[in-house]
């Protein structure tokens, strides 16, 4: 699964929403990326494959950052959820 995570200005939780294609990601991704970039706000009503039921709606100018990870076991194969992580050098 890939995961699109938003956050949110003045939210400390990100939404989140899941495609099973990395190409689907990646639409989803540009899609909000050039909504973020126009110059309006635009509602986003944004499904996901993984619930399907689950559904959200967001003002495009509400959005801080757009994150796009694949989630297949991410913490079994030792890689931790964000941007980087920062290991202790063996000494």
């Amino acid at each position: 699964m890939i995961s699109i995570d938003l956050a949110l200005k003045y939210t400390p939780l990100p939404i989140s929403v899941q495609r099973k294609e990395i190409e689907d990601a990646q639409t989803l991704y540009d899609q909000i990326v050039n909504a973020m970039k126009s110059g309006t706000s635009q509602l986003i009503e944004l499904t996901c494959e993984k619930q399907t039921e689950k559904k959200v709606a967001v003002m495009s100018d509400q959005i801080s950052a757009v994150i796009l990870s694949q989630k297949d076991g991410g913490a079994a194969a030792g890689r931790v959820p964000g941007f980087f992580s920062m290991v202790q050098a063996e000494q």
